[in-house]
């Protein structure tokens, strides 16, 4: 299955998405406005690959002026839906369809990597004003928890390594990033647990056994949860840099 097809399957499962995939802490936006050195609050913000606006309603919130950009029909609507007092415009990160210089502050939540790095690099200074920055970030279950661990070792027996395929930057000519890494944690039921791991885009794009392996997954926690509830625990890791002014 291809990249491109995996990053088009958001769309289909888009209420899905924005209803069980995990927001992100206080914490990350403090982090993104101690590295850029500037407030969010009144600064110009294109969250790109924004989805169903999870990053985007939260940089909203702190007073942030965020545009959004998002390629998928499917997502877009459900943005929209859920943010109508949100601007959204339809694009990708190797293409951005915004002005030169336009912006403090250009984010990606969870969509570096549906980019090319060669593009997307030389269009994030194309659009930042001097001195903005470009923040990248991404919620990875925490591999240091034992059933996370777990986990991860029966998705990747099952269907091979590198289904979870959030990669971060890498300095290129006029972008030299500093990185921070976060950790929080959310108590839900076991069920929307699986349902979050079901918007995942091996899941969405049908690979042979995916079904089969939530049914035994939704056995394997039941027997490691049985009131029903667990605490999934993320690692963010921010990649940050700053355009020179």
């Amino acid at each position: 299955m291809t990249t491109g097809s995996r990053a088009r399957s958001f769309s289909s499962a888009a209420a899905r998405y924005a209803d069980h995939r995990p927001s992100y802490p206080a914490a990350l936006f403090d982090a993104v406005e101690e590295m850029a050195g500037f407030r969010l609050a009144g600064a110009r913000v294109a969250d790109v690959g924004a989805g169903t606006g999870i990053a985007s309603a939260l940089l909203h919130g702190r007073g942030a002026r965020v545009v959004a950009v998002e390629p998928g029909e499917g997502m877009a609507a459900e943005f929209r839906r859920r943010n109508p007092g949100i601007a959204l415009v339809r694009g990708d990160g190797d293409r951005l369809p915004l002005a030169a210089a336009s912006v403090d502050l250009l984010t990606y939540a969870q969509s570096w990597h549906w980019t090319d790095p060669a593009r997307s690099g030389p269009e994030a200074l194309r659009v930042l004003r001097p001195g903005g920055a470009l923040a990248v970030w991404s919620n990875d279950p925490d591999t240091g928890v034992e059933w996370i661990a777990e986990q991860e070792a029966r998705i990747e027996k099952r269907f091979g390594p590198g289904w979870y395929a959030n990669k971060g930057p890498r300095s290129q000519p006029g972008l030299d990033f500093a990185t921070r890494r976060l950790r929080w944690s959310r108590r839900i039921p076991v069920e929307a647990h699986l349902a979050k791991l079901s918007t995942h885009s091996l899941f969405l794009v049908g690979e042979p056994g995916t079904d089969a392996f939530l049914t035994a997954e939704r056995a394997e926690l039941a027997a490691l949860f049985p009131d029903g509830w667990l605490r999934e625990h993320y690692t963010i890791d921010l990649s940050l840099a700053v355009r020179a002014p």
